[in-house]
């Protein structure tokens, strides 16, 4: 590899708008890797930019990170991934994602409306919830779609 193939710190935080701390952060986690110069300076494969951008996504969409770092570690270690890798990495968490999309569109749909918390409050309330009947089943909105009621890792 050749040097003009590494980035240094400075460079893959104006090229992928994470913090300094972040990047150190995600190499204690083992999530992105560097080489360091003779000097101690960190230095990048330009590849980061990719892993980077795929956790910054997973992280949008509530992944945690050991679920992240598992992902991760699927790709290949002895060389730059290719598309096919991202595909076969990324069709992981199509389900996921699709299960996503229908609760949020269910919610949008009902947000003005109810949105299954059963608190009563409401007069619509009285015919999907009554006698709240919900909050024997628990803590927070419990008549919205398992997905949307995970709590955000």
């Amino acid at each position: 590899m050749h040097a003009k193939d590494l980035l240094t710190i400075g460079e893959v935080v104006e090229r992928s708008g994470f913090a300094h701390s972040a990047l150190r952060f995600y190499e204690r986690e083992g999530l992105v890797h560097t080489t360091r110069t003779a000097g101690g300076q960190r230095r990048y494969e330009r590849s980061v930019l990719r892993r980077l951008a795929f956790l910054r996504a997973a992280r949008a969409i509530g992944i945690g990170l050991d679920e992240v770092r598992a992902a991760l570690a699927t790709l290949p270690a002895d060389h730059t991934p290719t598309k096919a890798d991202w595909t076969r990495l990324s069709q992981t968490w199509r389900g996921r994602l699709d299960e996503q999309i229908d609760a949020l569109v269910a919610l949008r749909d009902g947000l003005d409306g109810c949105i299954g918390c059963g608190c009563l409050s409401l007069a619509r309330c009285r015919l999907m919830n009554p006698g709240d009947r919900a909050g024997a089943d628990g803590e927070g909105a419990r008549m919205l779609p398992p997905v949307l009621r995970r709590t955000p890792a």
